[in-house]
């Protein structure tokens, strides 16, 4: 008797298990970037807790705790951003740096410091200490305030836009001090899309709060010191957190063999001045990099629909003979205007006196 025919294996892999996220597809060579068709872009969100499931995030608003807190930090590459209150009046003073946000593997502190009686002196420790790596886009701009606001130099500051331009220099081109966007850079090398929307214009002087749409297993990770009303905290351990990640991805493309010097990414903001270790003057330069051909130059512009040709030819051939006035300016002299004048009346009195001899 035959054996019943046994059904055929799906080639459909099995659905991911919700403690195991789906893995994002693999990110091309760079030589190969040009000949691939672009990647569908993600649907999922971007979330500490899918790429540090063991971290903790850590909410701040006095200067006793933050200073207890960060002493158990370690030295090492770190997420770094800044927030502060929006101002929507034209012409009005841009408020304070409101909330520091540090992040790695095991911890994500989010310190508001003007809630705070002063400013936490382990805080500026971390900052100015060059063994802690602080990871950020727009991280020139950030440093540069928050001494102006506070007073605080910071150093060993990582760019990522200029990190993926000296590692990934096949995928972006143009200007090599071009930013590029956090977001576009968790798209591309996270296969994730970092949400921002209103957050970006919140009051983020007043009280956070967890997000209300965070799962149990998320929610089990903070520790507040307060928890009224407020603003997300979600959003703003994303994002420094979103910079660490976006970090160890790059430095895991670079060449151990031949690593690009750090000072084509790395600087230091010393009262609010850019230098190096060294405390020479530092800029966004690498001689390595390769910006891409030249953009196409812009196309002329259009002949306007209403004018007809026979307009248009005339408005030409008059603007041809007609000189401009400053043209005209330049031609006019006024000792030739005086001597054409006397020429004139000199013919004038001629032909007087020759009507008058032909008179007698």
């Amino acid at each position: 008797m035959d054996a019943p025919p046994q059904p055929a294996e799906s080639s459909t892999p099995p659905p991911a298990s919700p403690t195991h996220p789906v893995e994002p597809p693999p990110i091309p060579e760079a030589s190969a970037i040009e000949k691939l068709p672009p990647r569908p872009a993600p649907t999922s969100a971007y979330s500490w807790s899918e790429w540090s499931p063991n971290a903790r995030v850590v909410y701040l608003r006095s200067s006793e705790d933050a200073n207890r807190h960060l002493s158990t930090m370690t030295p090492g590459c770190i997420g770094f951003d800044l927030e502060w209150k929006p101002v929507f009046a034209k012409g009005a003073k841009e408020n304070p740096v409101a909330l520091v946000q540090l992040a790695n593997d095991d911890m994500i502190y989010l310190l508001q410091v003007t809630a705070m009686k002063e400013f936490p002196s382990k805080l500026r420790e971390i900052l100015e200490d060059p063994a802690y790596l602080k990871a950020g886009v727009g991280i020139q701009g950030d440093t540069k305030k928050l001494f102006t606001d506070w007073g605080v130099s910071v150093r060993s500051c990582v760019d990522l836009s200029l990190l993926a331009r000296t590692v990934d220099n096949a995928r972006w081109k143009g200007k090599y001090n071009s930013p590029i966007g956090l977001a576009r850079l968790v798209e591309v090398y996270c296969y994730r899309l970092l949400e921002k929307g209103r957050i970006t214009r919140s009051n983020w002087e007043s009280v956070l709060k967890p997000a209300q749409q965070l799962c149990k297993t998320c929610l089990s990770h903070f520790v507040t010191s307060i928890t009224e009303s407020g603003h997300c905290l979600l959003d703003a351990s994303n994002d420094a957190h979103a910079g660490f990640t976006v970090y160890k991805h790059l430095m895991s493309m670079a060449d151990p063999t031949d690593p690009p010097p750090s000072k084509y990414y790395t600087f230091d903001c010393v009262r609010s001045y850019y230098c190096g270790p060294s405390g020479l003057p530092w800029s966004a330069e690498n001689p390595k990099y390769d910006p891409g051909p030249p953009p196409p130059p812009r196309p002329p512009k259009e002949r306007s629909k209403d004018r007809s040709p026979d307009e248009s030819s005339i408005n030409q051939s008059e603007a041809q003979s007609d000189p401009p006035e400053h043209e005209l300016e330049q031609q006019f002299d006024p000792m030739a205007s005086v001597q054409r004048h006397e020429s004139v009346m000199k013919i004038a009195h001629s032909t007087w006196l020759r009507q008058q001899d032909a008179r007698l």
